[in-house]
């Protein structure tokens, strides 16, 4: 006689970058397996193969999770952990003044997307010249985690942001052209040029939560943003 079928909760957020409201349900016991083999690696590439998976099938593959933002991937994953699991998580953060870890309580609901969201933007580099970027991808960050040297990864990961370069004539989309091409056209960015390319991730939107506690060996009081998916377990 076949076992009967358990059926899962549903519930709907808001993609940050889009706006696109979806469905989801919890992850299961042999998706939480998987999350925590792969969290335990402490491989990047590993961890985000994972939360790749797991959202595809919590979300029944509705949602392209490599055309998500790395801001949305975290998010996502937040609320899927936070119906999973439980709505709160106890944090071990280290005391401003004393350095001392205190255990700190934080509600997940309560954690947001903080930054200004843009869809694009475009980077003028010279008065003609200039390139359109856009948040990097779930699928441009497990590329750029492909590459073995840190200066490869980190240039992959400004490459695959570029949607177009365009000069007083034409536009090139960057998708017509070679990674090859296009590391040839950023290498040949003066230094000021490049700076005016990466200060647009360095205002990407972030998974961002303030917290507030006396710590529990010195009493001192402390307020800290804690940033990132990882810091949140």
């Amino acid at each position: 006689m076949a076992l009967p079928k358990l059926v899962s909760a549903k519930y709907s957020l808001e993609i940050p970058s889009t706006k696109e409201l979806i469905e989801y349900r919890p992850y299961l016991v042999k998706e939480e397996k998987i999350l925590m083999m792969a969290f335990e690696t402490k491989d990047q590439a590993q961890m985000i193969s994972a939360l790749r998976d797991t959202i595809a099938g919590c979300t029944e593959g509705k949602v392209k999770v490599d055309n998500l933002t790395i801001f949305d991937l975290e998010y996502i994953f937040l609320k899927l952990r936070s119906k999973s699991v439980g709505e709160t998580s106890t944090l071990g953060i280290k005391c401003s003044e004393c350095s001392k870890t205190s255990q700190v309580e934080v509600n997940l609901n309560e954690v947001e997307v903080l930054g200004e969201i843009k869809p694009s933007a475009k980077i003028e580099l010279t008065d003609t010249v200039g390139i359109v970027v856009k948040y990097p991808t779930v699928k441009g960050l497990y590329r750029q985690l492909q590459k073995n040297d840190e200066t490869d990864s980190a240039m992959s990961a400004v490459i695959s942001s570029i949607e177009s370069i365009y000069d007083a004539e034409n536009v090139y989309p960057a998708e017509n052209e070679t990674e090859e091409s296009l590391l040839e056209f950023v290498d040949s960015l003066t230094s000021d040029q490049f700076k005016k390319l990466t200060s647009f991730f360095d205002d990407m939107p972030k998974l961002k939560h303030k917290v507030s506690f006396n710590c529990q060996s010195c009493k001192i009081p402390n307020d800290m943003d804690i940033e990132g998916l990882q810091n949140f377990f």
